[in-house]
């Protein structure tokens, strides 16, 4: 197999060079004997290196970390053990710090070699194709301490990277991933920030129980907020408990299931599941809410969703049941009042169990939600929904750049034979 990547930049044309670690980097073990610093670091495959502190929300290091390693940045670790999608562990660089302590049971190394570019190295580890190597020097079904079993010298010795010669390449090479990186983290961060701000406001624009006002509304908006109890303002149906595409003889058909409530304000169309079913059965509505019954965790319990499609054959299936508004309520706004955390904490008091929690259907429709004027829920419905799109899209955005820094993982650089 050639060693050269599908996919290059103009103008590079040469075969790459196929290194072993051991002749580019040399091992770390510097130890932290002068507690130079009191940084204590984790390796996390998604993050890389980091405060144990914000990954575990403690330290897990031992108090004295002069026996740890110290690693300087710019150098590089890696964690032997498996997490989700790095059946191989993970090597990371210290990119955020300065310095700080690992355990020893880490491999550390720094570049002693001016053939290979630092940024060039780290996106090489980060397509994993030095995974293959691994697999030949790790001790099989052999762990210590979780991690797995790998000889540090065949580590330097076994471990190949795949180069171009030319620096000019490699920097390309990483400057292109980096941005990528950059698009990734911009948009992830703006989904971040869009969140919080959307379960800020959840907060503050509808009133706290007991009271008629919001702390945050539109301007114009000077009303007292009503109080309406959910049996009300609207009827309730049973979801179609235990059916399936066995159970009917005919007709094609979608259910709305209690997964498909979990995800959004909004009933996400796209994720229903196609059955068979009774067409005289009651189907779902545009502005019918949906309701869980049961789940494993009170939070979960009596989560709703809102429909807003128009289609025929879609129907509600089991763990779910049903509200139509019988008063003219906007919609939007009721997804969101529904979200809100005084209307939430209502519901979540009701929810009974122990390993599995409950909530009663006519329990929730004594439920009291606040509604000011109509204008007024059209306006919040509307802000609220925005806020979601504005989520959705940098999601959608952040996983579209991850999609394509995954394919150029594989084919910027060499295929492993």
């Amino acid at each position: 197999m050639s060693n050269t990547p599908n996919i290059r930049f103009k103008g590079f044309t040469e075969a790459w060079e196929q290194r072993k670690l051991g002749d580019i980097c040399e091992r770390v073990t510097r130890k932290n004997k002068n507690q130079e610093s009191d940084l204590p670091l984790t390796i996390a495959s998604q993050y890389g290196l980091i405060d144990q502190r914000d990954f575990f929300n403690k330290v897990v290091a031992a108090k004295d970390m002069s026996n740890y390693y110290l690693l300087k940045k710019g150098e590089f670790a890696y964690n032997k053990s498996y997490s989700n999608g790095f059946d191989y562990g993970s090597i990371k660089r210290l990119n955020a710090y300065e310095q700080g302590c690992l355990s020893t049971l880490y491999i550390c190394f720094g570049i002693s070699s001016e053939d290979v570019e630092s940024d060039y190295l780290e996106c090489f580890f980060d397509t994993l194709k030095w995974y293959s190597d691994i697999t030949m020097i790790c001790a099989e079904g052999a762990r210590n301490h979780g991690l797995l079993n790998v000889d540090t010298k065949a580590f330097f010795d076994e471990v190949t990277i795949d180069m171009p010669s030319s620096r000019e390449e490699q920097r390309k090479i990483s400057a292109y991933l980096n941005t990528l990186d950059n698009l990734i983290t911009l948009h992830q961060r703006k989904c971040d920030e869009t969140k919080q701000l959307k379960k800020y406001m959840l907060q503050k624009m509808f009133p706290k129980n007991g009271e008629e006002y919001p702390e945050i509304r539109f301007k114009g908006f000077t009303d007292a907020w009503e109080q309406r109890k959910l049996g009300n303002c609207g009827e309730t149906y049973t979801g179609l408990s235990g059916k399936t595409k066995e159970d009917f003889g005919h007709g094609d058909a979608r259910f709305v299931t209690y997964m498909n409530v979990f995800s959004n304000p909004i009933a996400d169309i796209e994720k229903v599941e196609a059955v068979e079913i009774d067409k005289s059965q009651n189907s779902v509505k545009y502005g019918d809410v949906f309701f869980t019954t049961s789940s494993e965790t009170p939070e979960e319990v009596g989560m709703s969703c809102v429909w807003l499609e128009n289609t025929e054959n879609t129907y509600l299936n089991s763990f779910c049941f049903g509200y139509r508004p019988t008063i003219n309520i906007d919609p939007y706004f009721m997804a969101y009042v529904l979200r809100s955390d005084t209307v939430r904490k209502k519901i979540v008091f009701l929810a009974q169990g122990i390993s599995r929690y409950n909530i009663s259907k006519n329990k929730v429709m004594e439920i009291e939600i606040p509604l000011p004027t109509t204008e007024e829920q059209r306006l919040l419905g509307k802000y609220f929904d925005n806020l979601d799109n504005l989520i959705t899209l940098h999601q959608r955005k952040c996983d579209e750049i991850k999609e394509v820094k995954k394919f150029m993982l594989q084919n910027m650089f060499p295929q492993k034979g």
